[in-house]
């Protein structure tokens, strides 16, 4: 009966190495794993830039890391089992031993048959030792596997950390930016208002005592009479006069206006609703009021004002700022409008 349990205990202990022989193969699977890992770490720490995408990807290896980690632990814990299991057979031969060794001082008769059968008990002892202290080794090196694992994980939380960080940072400034802007585009347009009312308090001073120049909102406005003769672009001598006090007050503004400031005065031809006749130099009335308005920019140029800082445009009938076809609501339409303005 001695050597029947025996025989089958030697059986029982045939699977261990076996399933030593897995936990290796497993082991090596799980250090080809954490290369792949610390390769995709060092990949990821180069293109972390605080961007959503970016995150969702630290957020995705946590969980995959997560997954391996208790993956880990439930080998690790099928070890301990193990181990378990191998300390409880050495204790059940240890007491096999020892019961042989009372029989063989009882029983002097069969001591060779006990002291085979201790020998045998020794050997699978000792071989059963071997196997204990081999899965104790694989459990402290899981163990070290998880403890750097876990080290990974909180490495990587930090990183996500410090670029969430980053990213509020920026959104902070970027919102701190567009505030400055506007507050330095509300200064500019404030600072433009300013010398545009200086320079219609100048123009009002030069030009107060003409009847057909008038402000309207923020443009002087002059009848085309004034100017040009009927249907003509030409200045003529009265209008050649005003264009010149307008051009003396240009220049002197000009002087005062910061240079950052990137201003212009733009010349509007406008014209009324009636047709030209054909026979004349102008097609129609589109053609008529950029002449005029060209005509205006050419003659302020050659007073000195900066091409640059003048700007012509025709509008012809269709900006009309009087209804009716009466002749007085003709004559208000028949118009040079000046504004001072960004570009």
């Amino acid at each position: 009966m001695a050597l029947a349990r025996n025989r089958r205990r030697e059986r029982s202990v045939d699977y261990w190495p076996g399933f030593v022989d897995a936990l290796s193969t497993l082991l090596l699977a799980i250090m080809f794993l954490l290369s792949v890992f610390v390769l995709a770490q060092f990949l990821l720490s180069r293109e972390i830039s605080g961007q959503d995408e970016v995150l969702n990807r630290l957020n995705s290896q946590i969980n995959e890391l997560t997954q391996l980690l208790a993956l880990e632990q439930a080998v690790g814990q099928d070890a301990e089992d193990a181990l378990a299991n191998l300390r409880a057979s050495l204790a059940q031969s240890e007491q096999e031993q020892s019961r042989l060794r009372e029989l063989l001082s009882s029983n002097q008769g069969v001591s060779a048959e006990a002291e085979a059968q201790i020998g045998m008990l020794e050997g699978t002892l000792d071989d059963e030792r071997q196997v204990s202290q081999r899965a104790l080794n694989q459990v402290e090196l899981l163990n070290q596997q998880i403890s750097a694992l876990r080290s990974q994980i909180a490495a990587l939380e930090g990183a996500l950390d410090v670029s969430e960080a980053r990213d509020a940072e920026a959104q902070t400034q970027i919102a701190d930016l567009g505030r400055r802007l506007n507050v330095a585009l509300a200064q500019r347009v404030q600072e433009l208002n300013r010398y545009r009312s200086d320079f219609f308090g100048r123009l009002r001073e030069i030009l107060s005592d003409r009847e057909n120049i008038r402000i309207v909102g923020d443009r002087f406005v002059f009848q085309s009479e004034v100017l040009f003769p009927s249907g003509g672009a030409e200045l003529n001598p009265e209008g050649i006069d005003q264009m010149g006090e307008l051009a003396t007050a240009v220049l002197e503004l000009a002087r005062e206006i910061p240079s950052d400031i990137n201003w212009v005065l733009r010349v509007d031809g406008h014209t009324d609703n009636v047709p030209l006749s054909g026979t004349g130099r102008y097609v129609d009335n589109w053609e008529l009021s950029s002449a005029r308005a060209t005509s205006v920019v050419k003659y302020l140029i050659s007073q000195g004002v900066p091409a640059e800082r003048l700007v012509a445009a025709g509008f012809g009938e269709f900006q009309p700022i009087a209804e009716g076809d009466s002749p007085e609501a003709r004559a208000t339409n028949r118009r040079i409008e000046l504004k001072l303005t960004e570009r």
